[in-house]
């Protein structure tokens, strides 16, 4: 049998895990001091509400599990693939909450401040920074189309970073109405404009011409993509210019009024914590993946590290296609993995905790050992242990847990550290 994790999952260490738990711990504990509530769903949803649900390149992603018994033969009976799973694996905690919220729509005060922290999975070719099994921690609002959910969300996803020592990112937002209209105003046709927004949002990987090339790929009018390269070499998309040539006014002012209330905010952060610099800019390009937003999306960068450690956005059509009642919603994901891969390759230690120490004793000691133990547990993490036969050995071990000393119960009352 095999003794290593399956590809694209981790084992973590005991000190893995306690960092992982005090992580999850701090972005719970800012979460909840803003008045949000945490659920939990199952891993499991039915395959259908993932295949409707608008994820884009994520259904690709989906892991999908056998009908069983009697079901799986009289499917594989019919030959048809597509008849052999009934469910699958969630890919985000999205789709979820969507449909937790259609379950339960009657007992829900709104708005509907809530939390989800929780493992997903994706069908990932493996490689560093891309699992197939991760943790999410995610916060949502449902129930109100107001640009202020927006500023709150952001301003308390950037509390939860700063809270777990990420101190240096840019926040950026965009929506997604802004840029359809815009790009409609160029003369693509409106049911080609989620497939342009997709190759616009790879504008910082494959650039000005890597972009319209994929778009004339696409066979779309020579026109439209003439006047986009043109306006993106101008490099005119200031959201005030923009503003001027769209139809959709409205965006635009929500758009304007998030960034400069949240940019507000983050000077006020600035000056209230050490070390912190974070802004809030308008980025063009920003589109998000997934199919189901409808409005504003927003991704948070790293300054001092490449890639987004948070990400999100409006999608008020999506609980809708449980209940066929659309319901304003949005919300924002804390790339959890990628900022514990960023702390660890930093050689970060949990802040303010407990000394941890050994206190060895023989077996015939066990009763007076443990009531020395407990007397000083206010004081140090104490691990009570068997005195080994072999110390040098050992200690080292016990360092790899992150135990920074020892003592020998009988023999002295000092405490020995461990180099």
């Amino acid at each position: 049998m095999k003794t290593t994790p399956v590809k694209g999952t981790n084992d973590y260490n005991s000190n893995e895990a306690e960092i992982r738990d005090y992580l999850q711990d701090k972005i719970l504990s800012v979460y909840r001091n803003y008045g949000y509530d945490r659920i939990v769903t199952p891993i499991l949803e039915d395959s259908q509400n993932l295949d409707k649900s608008e994820g884009g390149d994520n259904l690709n992603l989906v892991f999908k599990i056998l009908k069983r018994g009697q079901k799986l033969e009289s499917a594989m009976a019919k030959g048809s693939s597509d008849d052999l799973t009934d469910i699958g694996l969630r890919y985000d905690l999205t789709l979820p909450l969507s449909r937790y919220v259609a379950n339960n729509q009657g007992k829900l005060v709104y708005p509907f401040k809530v939390i989800q922290m929780g493992t997903v999975y994706r069908a990932e070719r493996p490689q560093k920074g891309r699992l197939r099994e991760f943790t999410q921690c995610d916060i949502d609002v449902i129930g109100s189309s107001s640009p202020n959910i927006e500023i709150e969300l952001l301003h308390v996803a950037s509390e939860a970073l700063i809270a777990i020592g990420i101190k240096r990112f840019t926040v950026k937002v965009n929506d997604r109405r802004v840029l359809k209209s815009m790009l409609q105003g160029m003369g693509f046709a409106n049911d080609q404009l989620d497939s342009v927004c997709i190759s616009f949002d790879k504008l910082d990987k494959i650039g000005v011409d890597g972009v319209c090339d994929e778009l004339t790929g696409k066979d779309f009018s020579k026109a439209a993509i003439d006047q986009l390269k043109q306006q993106l070499e101008s490099g005119d998309f200031t959201l005030a210019a923009m503003a001027d040539r769209i139809s959709e006014k409205q965006a635009a002012d929500n758009l304007r009024h998030i960034i400069d209330e949240s940019e507000r905010l983050a000077q006020i952060n600035k000056g209230k914590y050490d070390d912190v610099d974070y802004n809030v800019v308008f980025d063009p390009s920003l589109v998000r993946g997934q199919g189901y937003y409808t409005g504003t999306v927003f991704e948070i960068e790293s300054k001092e590290f490449r890639g987004a450690i948070a990400g999100g956005g409006r999608y008020d059509d999506l609980i809708g296609k449980f209940i066929k009642n659309d319901v304003p919603a949005v919300g924002i994901s804390i790339g959890f993995e990628r900022i514990f891969s960023i702390l660890m390759d930093n050689n970060f230690t949990v802040p303010n905790q407990k000394k941890k120490i050994a206190m060895f004793y023989e077996p015939d000691q066990f009763h007076e050992a443990f009531q020395e133990a407990e007397a000083i547990r206010d004081q140090y993490t104490v691990s009570l242990l068997e005195r080994p036969k072999k110390m040098g050995p050992y200690l080292d071990k016990l360092k790899e847990r992150g135990i920074t000393g020892f003592l020998n119960f009988g023999v002295s009352d000092s405490i020995t550290e461990l180099d």
